[in-house]
């Protein structure tokens, strides 16, 4: 078993006081969905929930980043993924706060 499918299996235990995550293939990395929607991504052991304006200075006032890669082109950000900071991920219950935020989020179009 790799790391990455370690960490994976790590916060889906973390997380299953939520209820019905699953854990799926997201590009090179991992996605987590509630009940189908999904809510949060895994890449490179590091994680990231959605965000939007509601609580996105939650995360920017823990100089939390959001997803990004680099292509050909230069770096491309996606800002609607913000990493979870070191300090939420080490607290069960800031976690699953932060998680019931992001799941509420990805419910909103």
């Amino acid at each position: 078993m790799n790391s990455r499918s370690e960490f994976s299996n790590y916060i889906l235990e973390r997380l299953s006081p939520l209820g019905d995550i699953s854990l799926g293939r997201f590009f090179g990395g991992t996605s987590l969905k509630h009940n189908g929607t999904q809510f949060c991504m895994i890449m490179k052991n590091r994680l990231y929930f959605r965000v939007n304006k509601s609580n996105l200075d939650l995360y920017l006032e823990r100089d939390s980043t959001p997803f990004s890669y680099l292509t050909k082109k230069g770096r491309v950000y996606v800002r609607s993924y913000y990493e979870v900071p070191a300090d939420v991920l080490d607290d069960e219950d800031d976690l699953l706060s932060w998680a019931e935020k992001a799941i509420a989020d990805s419910r909103k179009k």
